[in-house]
Parts: structure tokens; C-alpha cells; sequence
């Protein structure tokens, strides 16, 4: 039986996926968080008891994101294999997460069942990619694409300029991801130099273009 953790902020998004995962014969939902502190408690408690195969874990939430919480996972040495789900498309967040430590990427808008078949492959030790990663993965070893500016960001700069882009304020940003309003403006400036960009409508418009939020 596969042990699977999920973590996600949306309640009906955990939902579904439980639901999604239920439905296999040889999959168990042994725990659910809404954020990374709520993960932490409860891999600390199932550690004693229940081993967990896989995490399932959003790569955008309140406080640390998804990619923070592989880099921390990395760090740790831990055992459990992520598996990234995720609203953001391929092209612009898989690869980042595969070289930050997921075994897989899995985009919500997908097939339910290749989140099972996503699960079973990760559980297995083996990296999970969709047939668009794979083809992104052989292009970048054969013929590198031109670096995009936005991929030059930290992963934290990363998630503010999305969020700065979706049309949350700094105050708002600072917040969810539980920083200082200064340490987020930091972040902001260390983005609009990155980029040669001026101003929040600016970034609005980088974000965009380049497919890192929706029009």
C-alpha cells in the first residue's frame, strides 16, 4: 500500500485529490495540511507510526511555497518522494521544481488518472514526467534554449513577482508569505532589476507575456 500526504490550502482542491487517490486500490491518504507548518506536525507525528511514500504537495501556498519546502525537504535527507501539483503550466515551474528535489510534476487541469499513475511511478522510486516535460528536458540537453529573464529569479522572487503580478499588494504579500513588509520590498526591487522593469504594471505585463499568470 502507497502512503500519500497531501498538502494544499484549498480544502476542496485536497478534496478532490483524496477522492482522485481513494478511488486506487493500492493508494492510502494517511494525512492532509493546508500549509508547511501544518506538514511538519504532521510528518513529525506520522514518523513514529506511519511511513509516508509520497508527498503530494501544491507548489503554490501561504507561507513557504512548494519550492521552499523541497529545498527543506532536500536539505533533511528526508525519505518521502514529492510529487509537485500544481495550476501553473509546465514550461514555466517544472523544471524548477525537478532540479529543487520532486520526483514528478503533475498539472491540475490534467487527468485525474495521471495523478494516480504520477503517485505509483514517484512511490517507485522513479521520476514522473509528462510527455511535455520529457520533450522540454531533451530540447534543453540537445539545443539550450536562450535563458529567459525570469528564470535568472530566486525562487522566492519568483513567487513575488507572480503574486505582484496577480494584483496583490505588498502588505498582502508580505502576510501570506509571513515576511516583513521590507523584506518583501527587497525582493520587489531585486525583481524589477533582474528584469530591466520599472513598475508594478510593468511586471503585470512581463508576467503576462511570458505565461506565469493568466491574462
Amino acid at each position: 500500500m502507497i502512503k500519500v500526504i497531501l498538502c494544499d490550502d484549498h480544502a476542496l482542491i485536497r478534496r478532490g485529490i483524496r477522492d482522485t487517490l481513494s478511488d486506487a486500490p493500492d493508494i492510502e491518504v494517511v494525512g492532509e495540511a493546508g500549509d508547511y507548518g501544518e506538514l511538519r506536525s504532521l510528518m513529525r507525528s506520522l514518523a513514529a507510526d506511519k511511513q509516508c511514500d509520497v508527498l503530494v504537495l501544491d507548489i503554490n501556498m501561504p507561507g513557504r511555497s512548494g519550492l521552499d519546502v523541497l529545498h527543506v525537504l532536500k536539505d533533511e535527507g528526508t525519505t518521502t518522494r514529492v510529487l509537485i501539483v500544481s495550476m501553473y503550466p509546465e514550461d514555466q515551474y517544472a523544471i524548477r521544481a525537478l532540479r529543487a528535489g520532486a520526483f514528478g510534476y503533475v498539472n491540475k487541469g490534467g487527468d485525474p488518472q495521471l495523478l494516480v499513475q504520477a503517485v505509483r511511478t514517484v512511490a517507485q522510486g522513479r521520476k514522473y514526467v509528462t510527455p511535455e516535460i520529457a520533450q522540454m528536458l531533451v530540447e534543453s540537453l540537445t539545443a539550450p534554449a536562450p535563458e529567459q529573464a525570469h528564470q535568472k529569479l530566486s525562487d522566492r522572487e519568483l513567487q513575488t513577482l507572480v503574486m505582484i503580478a496577480s494584483g496583490k499588494r505588498l502588505s498582502d504579500i508580505a502576510e501570506e508569505l509571513m515576511l516583513s513588509p521590507k523584506t518583501v520590498s527587497v525582493y520587489r526591487a531585486r525583481v524589477l532589476e533582474k528584469l530591466a522593469l520599472s513598475n508594478n504594471s510593468e511586471l503585470t505585463v512581463y508576467a503576462i507575456r511570458n505565461g506565469l499568470v493568466a491574462s
